[in-house]
């Protein structure tokens, strides 16, 4: 257990007890897919962030633990979408889902599970939250298209990189943070949310989550299918014009930088170890390690105005643990 899941431990666990009940279905391959995906490994970062967020603002009820249990629902809905949409083969190092048992029934019950965390959002009922979470899933799914639609694209720029990863994976982090501070201002009385933070905690988990993105794309280029849990040069051989990539492509010689568009035009990770040569040789990783640290860095200073507590310190930790993968 991590540091983070520890600072947090009885609730963590009270989450995962949720998360498992709320599996539960009459239909076998329901359960069986669901059990396996959310089984497989993860750190459950995005319900640790609400959990956080909400006891570092003062909150003394329940009710975060079903909106981390909902949280940590939408994200593996979105991963049984995601490995379908990008014919994965494997995910945090087993098997997909797809893999195992086909597009159609990993689709379907990514299905179950996000209406099964919209059930649990009713049972919450509280309104504004609720819009932050159908926010969210609306944002999210803007981001799956766009970054379908970018896959074979050479010419994708920073700005397009940061939009793209900010609605597939930090937009959900935000939600996370904004959602463990409202529910401490209900609990308060305060009419006005972002008294108690709200914006500061969105703030923070926007940049936890840009800084987790950028370094998984260096993983990618540095790591190994034991590490990240995926083959080494997935990006590249799915056309994902990450920022290693978008850096190196500007910094280098025209025949290297014609070999990376060639790879991305034609989703292809055949010259992979030629290409992560010129990545090296732009400093590109470097200049991407930098960037992510930069992010985390931001996820601290959002925390200003928050009480000094060991929350607040283990916050801090969670955000240098965003790069040290990578650092």
């Amino acid at each position: 257990m991590l540091p983070f899941h520890k600072a947090v431990e009885s609730d963590f666990s009270a989450v995962n007890d949720l998360i498992i009940a709320n599996l539960h279905s009459n239909v076998g391959l329901v359960e069986n897919i669901g059990h396996y995906i959310v089984g497989s490994g993860g750190k459950r970062l995005r319900p640790v962030v609400v959990l956080l967020s909400a006891l570092a603002n003062g909150y003394k009820g329940k009710q975060h633990l079903t909106m981390a249990a909902v949280i940590e629902f939408i994200h593996t809905a979105t991963l049984l979408h995601d490995d379908v949409v990008d014919v994965s083969a494997l995910r945090r190092g087993r098997e997909t889902a797809n893999n195992q048992w086909g597009n159609a029934p990993s689709v379907l019950v990514g299905d179950f599970i996000y209406s099964r965390a919209f059930q649990m959002l009713v049972e919450v009922g509280d309104m504004p939250i609720m819009g932050v979470i159908a926010d969210a899933t609306n944002v999210i799914s803007e981001g799956e298209v766009q970054q379908m639609g970018n896959a074979g694209n050479s010419a994708i720029d920073e700005a397009t990189y940061y939009e793209v990863i900010y609605r597939k994976t930090a937009k959900l982090f935000e939600a996370a943070g904004r959602i463990g501070a409202m529910l401490a201002a209900k609990e308060n009385h305060n009419a006005d949310r972002d008294v108690h933070g709200s914006d500061a905690m969105a703030a923070y988990g926007k940049h936890l989550g840009l800084a987790f993105q950028i370094a998984d794309d260096v993983l990618d280029y540095q790591g190994d299918s034991e590490e990240t849990g995926k083959n080494v040069g997935d990006d590249l051989a799915e056309g994902k014009m990450t920022l290693p990539l978008i850096h190196a492509r500007d910094h280098l010689g025209e025949e290297q930088k014609q070999l990376i568009c060639a790879a991305i035009e034609s989703k292809s990770a055949e010259h992979f170890e030629k290409i992560l040569e010129a990545v090296r040789q732009s400093s590109s990783l470097d200049y991407s390690v930098i960037q992510a640290q930069e992010q985390a860095e931001l996820a601290k200073q959002s925390l200003a105005r928050l009480p000094e507590s060991k929350l607040k310190t283990v916050l801090f930790d969670l955000a240098d643990f965003a790069v040290a993968r990578i650092s």
